[in-house]
C-alpha cells in the first residue's frame, strides 16, 4: 500500500486523487458474502406439484348435481333449496347409498366463495366421499 503525503506546500494543499482502495475492499467483501449466501437462499423443499389435466366427465344418472347461482341460491339438480341445512339432510340420504354417488358442484363465476364453501361444508358433514367441481374447458389455444 502507498500513502500520499502531499506536495510539501503546506497542510492547505488539496489532494486531487481519489483513494479507491477502501471502496474496492468493501466491494470484494460484499461479493464474497453474496457468493456464500446465494446457494443457501435458493434451496427449497422439493415438492411434486400437480399437473393440469382436462378430463371429460361422463354424466351418470345417479350423480348429484348441486348448483349455485350468482345470487348465492342453492339448487339440487333444478330444485331450489331453502338453506344449507336442507342440503345437509338431502346429502345424508345420498351418503348411505352404495356405491356412493359423486356430488358435482356447478358454481356461477360471479357467485361468492361463501356459497360454494357452504356446499362443501354440507358435503363434509353428510359424509360425502367424492366431490368435484364442474368448469368450462379453456378456449382452444388459450
Amino acid at each position: 500500500m502507498s500513502i500520499s503525503l502531499g506536495s510539501g506546500e503546506g497542510d492547505d494543499a488539496i489532494m486531487s486523487q481519489i483513494n479507491t482502495t477502501p471502496l474496492v475492499d468493501v466491494m470484494l467483501v460484499l461479493l464474497i458474502i453474496f457468493l456464500i449466501t446465494i446457494p443457501v437462499a435458493t434451496t427449497s423443499i422439493p415438492v411434486s406439484l400437480p399437473k393440469q389435466r382436462v378430463e371429460e366427465r361422463v354424466a351418470k344418472p345417479d350423480n348429484v348435481i348441486i348448483s349455485v347461482d350468482k345470487a348465492g341460491h342453492i339448487f339440487w339438480h333444478a330444485t331450489p333449496l331453502a338453506n344449507a341445512q336442507a342440503l345437509v339432510e338431502k346429502l345424508k340420504i345420498v351418503s348411505v347409498m352404495r356405491p356412493q354417488p359423486e356430488v358435482q358442484i356447478n358454481g356461477d363465476m360471479a357467485a361468492r366463495y361463501e356459497s360454494v364453501g357452504q356446499i362443501m361444508a354440507a358435503c363434509q358433514r353428510a359424509g360425502i366421499a367424492k366431490v368435484s367441481f364442474i368448469t368450462e374447458p379453456p378456449a382452444p389455444g388459450g
